[in-house]
């Protein structure tokens, strides 16, 4: 799972590009519409919606752009369109499983959009389940080791997670499946593997131990991984991967490679 979480990493890397340019904004507007509409319009009560909100704060949306988007949600605003959530899978090159996650208002346009994205990068749109079952879904929790001043208490906690011991202590105590090392704003960071329903009573509790949460999302996480150590398929899959990602439409892609860090060091 080593690989995925680097390719996690340069997707995050990639996001601070992409929210500058603007296209974050619609893909996180739409997560918070979907967020309000299958909860509670309330931050505190709706732990979907805190996390769609603080995606939108960290790239930088607008309060008003935010406010509108769960007054949408919760049905003070329409523009006719009712979004709803559709799973696409398919396979990139050399067979690579890939799994994508949409909020669209037409599926006839997405499914569209998606069968070109991945005909034109060597791949193709699969059958529903074709590789599904390749995938689980987790709670993931991103700790930031170097967020804040060692001096500080809460950064002497972070620090100290750099120590495996102490992790691994961590995760014994709060319940964590798993850990994996990784980093965040140029930074050592460890993302902390937990089960769906989990996700939410433990950032609160990570919160409570005075643990600075960088990030908390569901992912869908490959059961096992294809080694990619020739760099024209990693290209062709690296350039699959962002034209997915570019559709308004997506909003997550999951796939079942690794790239190798001689490969990754070509980046």
């Amino acid at each position: 799972m080593a690989g995925h979480s680097k390719w996690a990493n340069i997707k995050r890397q990639k996001a601070r590009v992409d929210a500058v340019k603007g296209q974050t904004f619609t893909k996180i507007s739409r997560a918070i519409i979907v967020a309000a509409r299958n909860g509670v319009a309330d931050l505190d009560g709706n732990f979907q919606l805190r996390s769609a909100v603080e995606k939108a704060k960290a790239a930088g949306i607008p309060n008003e752009n935010i406010e509108r988007a769960i007054a949408k949600g919760v049905g003070k605003f329409s523009d006719g369109n009712a979004l709803e959530a559709i799973r696409y899978e398919g396979y990139g090159p050399g067979g690579v499983a890939i799994l994508v996650e949409a909020l669209t208002d037409n599926r006839n346009r997405t499914a569209a959009d998606l069968r070109v994205a991945l005909t034109k990068n060597g791949g193709n749109l699969g059958e529903t389940g074709c590789v599904g079952w390749l995938f689980q879904q987790r709670g993931v929790i991103l700790l930031a080791c170097a967020q804040v001043s060692r001096r500080s208490p809460q950064g002497a906690m972070l620090a100290s997670l750099l120590e495996e011991d102490v992790l691994l202590e961590l995760c014994l105590e709060i319940g964590a499946d798993a850990y994996e090392w990784t980093e965040f704003e140029d930074a050592a960071a460890v993302e902390l593997i937990t089960a769906p329903e989990q996700l939410e009573p433990l950032t609160q509790h990570l919160k409570a131990l005075g643990y600075g949460v960088a990030q908390a999302e569901l992912r869908w996480i490959p059961q096992n991984t294809v080694v990619v150590d020739n760099p024209d398929q990693a290209r062709a899959l690296w350039k699959l991967m962002d034209a997915l990602e570019n559709l308004d439409d997506v909003q997550s892609v999951a796939a079942n490679f690794e790239l190798t860090e001689a490969i990754l060091a070509l980046a």
